[in-house]
């Protein structure tokens, strides 16, 4: 059973020359097998939540922890966080020139596991998730995500998931500038490497139709760089009728 603790977690970002605080104080637990949909209006917290977690330069860390079954977390580099078993999905995935997905796939797999996979196995279970996710096989000699479209750079995404099986996975609106049809497939990969894995999930939204698909366990509504609200799904069906309107009048 992995768990993943944030307590009291308070970050800054610089903005005109002095730090913002972003996140106010966050409490969260998500453990092996659930998943926690993070939702809230823009500029509420949610994007720096998972950047900060994951490591990104951009953010400072000014107060409280992140544990992964009881490691500090930011004591650790991004490559050691990748180790350990934290995997972030991008909302807007950069495009890496020159390096092609296959290579891209492995080194990956090598970095996180410490050792390059078996070469055959490796090959049967990359053309195997790519069918899974609807890839075309050409995917894997093209460049990472250079020309790829929102929906593909997304499988793409998932596609790295469910070949470095990680313990607990942050998705940054991975439904973001999805059709239907990629939503389905790209939710289809997200339970697939639940159901395997025993994954834990932090599921980052702004809209509930994504959820029609990922059924969360717990939702939490964020305003203001806190979680204003936790429940159960009926929450976020609260949400798609109610809007956030009243956290945020309240002053929450």
């Amino acid at each position: 059973m992995t768990t993943l603790e944030i307590r009291d977690l308070r970050v800054t970002v610089e903005a005109d020359d002095a730090p913002k605080e972003i996140l106010r104080g966050v409490d969260l637990t998500i453990r092996s097998g659930e998943t926690h949909a993070i939702m809230g209006p823009n500029g509420s917290g949610k994007s720096t939540l998972a950047y900060a977690v994951a490591g990104h330069p951009k953010y400072t860390v000014t107060g409280g922890q992140v544990l992964l079954d009881g490691e500090d977390v930011l004591a650790m580099g991004v490559d050691e966080r990748a180790q350990a078993g934290l995997f972030l999905a991008m909302q807007y995935p950069v495009e890496v020139p020159g390096v092609t997905v296959s290579n891209f796939l492995r080194t990956a797999k090598t970095a996180v596991d410490g050792e390059a996979p078996k070469l055959r196995t490796w090959v049967k279970d990359v053309k195997g998730a790519m069918e899974n996710l609807r890839m075309d096989a050409s995917f894997a000699e093209r460049n990472v995500n250079e020309g790829f479209s929102g929906g593909e750079k997304k499988r793409h995404e998932i596609l790295q998931m469910e070949l470095l099986q990680p313990k607990i996975a942050i998705l940054d609106e991975t439904d973001s500038g999805l059709d239907v049809d990629a939503l389905k497939v790209v939710s289809e990969g997200v339970n697939r490497v639940k159901e395997t894995t025993g994954l834990g999930v932090m599921l980052i939204t702004h809209y509930t139709r994504i959820l029609r698909y990922i059924q969360p366990d717990f939702v939490h509504v964020f305003v203001d760089g806190r979680v204003a609200e936790s429940g159960g799904p009926d929450l976020a069906d609260r949400l798609e009728n109610e809007g956030y309107d009243r956290y945020l009048t309240a002053g929450v």
